[in-house]
């Protein structure tokens, strides 16, 4: 008896991240044409991708080889600097103060069903925007909040993020009638796929493309929750897509979440695009970059002055590292190589903080995100002991300010 409600996020901006505004694009047209009304699907996106200086066909997005164009009609309720961790919060939970402002928000009720999907860069804990995180504490704060205030009845939460996982590993509550789904589990990378040679970028995430295409088609009345789950996670054989959440959701139909109604276009023969170039995200900027050093010295600048990037963030890490090792029992060794899931979030939030204000602004130097697991790995090694983390913390920032040469405007 209940409404729907749709939040979708492209959380990144610029041009090598073509393929998260593709993703969002795509999927409001599968929503949409599942009779989902405008006012209550809510789209966040920065919007620089379609009519972009490096995008040859102006006003023009696809998200998947030889597709239609996915860009006219899109709502944009929320671009620009306005896609941003707070604005999300606030949509989402129906924040009187953004109604206030004259911008869209949820406003549901007990009787009502939620749809969030989300589209960019992640790290362990965290999801990115084109300024700021979003931490899955806060995520998961808000989330119990709105239970606590009967602001829905059900809800389904896809996310297509590295470490995605992290988001509800050992935090999202099987009580509390949500259903999420990720990318990639909490210790890897998720992956871009479709490169346009045309268009010089990738047009999807593998884990998106495929939900995405799964709904794409006339009736999604007979698919539940865990057939798409199952399907997905079958095909994504690139990384380890996960649920969480509420598993007595699972014989749900796709039509309680992302519509209802008999979709009234042609549908083409379903044709699998079977995809054989995924690529991890953490490498898309590289790839492009070496691929365009085809075509010029200055591309080849470019590319040789983003290699070097990464190589200095390494080598800044691993002093930071060797630095912090003092205080726990793993070696330099183990806290640069070990990959876990985060036991103490917030030793972890913390650390990030101070890694992100002292040493690299994840906004500015985007590859920084790759390196947060060495944090996660200090963290649970020094269980939870309070002196410790204060010493690690005043030494991290040391190193960072005492050699905070800033050779790079950005490394990503």
């Amino acid at each position: 008896n209940g409404t729907n409600w749709v939040v979708l996020v492209a959380g990144s901006n610029g041009y090598y991240n073509y393929r998260h505004q593709a993703d969002i694009c795509h999927a409001y047209h599968v929503i949409h044409d599942h009779g989902i009304p405008d006012e209550n699907i809510i789209v966040m996106m920065y919007d620089d991708i379609a009519n972009n200086e490096l995008n040859p066909k102006k006003g023009f997005i696809r998200n998947k080889p030889n597709g239609p164009n996915v860009y006219p009609n899109v709502l944009k309720d929320y671009t620009g600097d306005e896609v941003s961790p707070q604005n999300f919060l606030g949509a989402l939970s129906g924040s009187k103060a953004l109604e206030e402002k004259g911008k869209k928000v949820v406003k549901s009720t007990a009787e009502d069903h939620i749809f969030v999907y989300f589209a960019d860069h992640g790290a362990p804990g965290l999801i990115a925007f084109p300024i700021g995180e979003l931490s899955a504490t806060a995520f998961n704060k808000v989330l119990n909040k709105m239970y606590d205030e009967n602001r829905y009845k059900k809800m389904v939460i896809y996310i297509e993020a590295c470490e995605s996982g992290s988001m509800f590993e050992n935090l999202l509550s099987p009580n509390i009638n949500i259903y999420a789904t990720t990318a990639a589990n909490s210790t890897e990378s998720s992956l871009a796929c479709y490169w346009d040679s045309e268009l010089e970028t990738y047009l999807g995430d593998v884990y998106s493309v495929k939900w995405i295409e799964d709904s794409d088609k006339p009736s999604l009345r007979d698919e539940k929750l865990v057939q798409q789950y199952l399907k997905v996670k079958k095909e994504t054989n690139t990384s380890h897509v996960c649920e969480f959440g509420d598993m007595s959701m699972h014989p749900l139909p796709l039509s309680e979440f992302q519509g209802n109604k008999i979709a009234e276009k042609e549908y083409a023969e379903v044709t699998e695009s079977p995809i054989t170039d995924a690529v991890k995200s953490e490498d898309v900027p590289l790839l492009i970059a070496k691929h365009k050093a085809k075509y010029s010295l200055k591309n080849v600048r470019q590319y040789i002055q983003m290699v070097k990037g990464r190589r200095y963030m390494h080598k800044k890490v691993e002093m930071i590292a060797e630095t912090i090792s003092q205080f726990t029992d793993f070696s330099l060794t183990q806290l640069m190589n070990t990959k876990d899931s985060i036991k103490d979030h917030q030793c972890y939030d913390n650390l990030r903080e101070t890694f992100k204000k002292h040493c690299f602004n994840f906004s500015k130097h985007p590859y920084a995100l790759r390196y947060l697991y060495v944090l996660v790995n200090f963290c649970n090694s020094v269980n939870k002991d309070i002196e410790m983390i204060a010493k690690a913390s005043k030494e991290m920032e040391i190193v960072c300010l005492t050699n905070n040469d800033n050779l790079f405007e950005r490394i990503e």
